[in-house]
């Protein structure tokens, strides 16, 4: 009989150690989102991040990314697989030609495109590696992104 209740007693203490530690880790994570959403706006030099990233991804090809302005306000989520905070943020991009490359001759290359610009917040900042979804609002790119919402 005292096996039986040392055993139950043992049992209890881990679901009880579970869900503290479930808690907590939610608790963790909340002041993490929270502190991220507040660091979004004062982390200077965003856009210059995002374009100087982008630039080094070689994409679209032919194209330098010239400009960067972020604009409307940043949508949050968080990767459930990784627990990863992402913020997708509205950019307006201007491009121009690589001299010598094959978009030099196309006149539309200078026209002002609508991007969804993706940071993830790390080590307690922001950072990106230059993704972006095209032509898409940040509701609409998450909603790509992650399609079971």
């Amino acid at each position: 009989m005292n096996i039986a209740l040392s055993v139950l007693a043992g049992i209890a203490v881990a679901i009880a150690l579970a869900i503290w530690w479930r808690a907590s880790r939610r608790a963790r994570h909340h002041t993490l989102y929270q502190r991220a959403i507040e660091a979004f706006p004062r982390q200077a030099g965003l856009a210059e991040i995002f374009l100087t990233a982008a630039n080094a991804t070689g994409k679209p090809r032919g194209l330098r990314w010239k400009s960067c302005e972020l604009v409307g306000q940043p949508l949050f989520a968080t990767d459930h697989a990784t627990g990863e905070i992402y913020g997708l943020s509205g950019a307006t991009i201007g491009f121009e030609a690589i001299p010598g490359g094959d978009m030099e001759e196309v006149e539309a290359v200078g026209d002002i495109r609508y991007v969804t610009a993706i940071f993830v917040y790390r080590h307690n900042q922001w950072k990106t590696d230059g993704r972006a979804i095209f032509n898409l609002e940040p509701a609409q790119a998450l909603e790509r992104l992650n399609p079971t919402g």
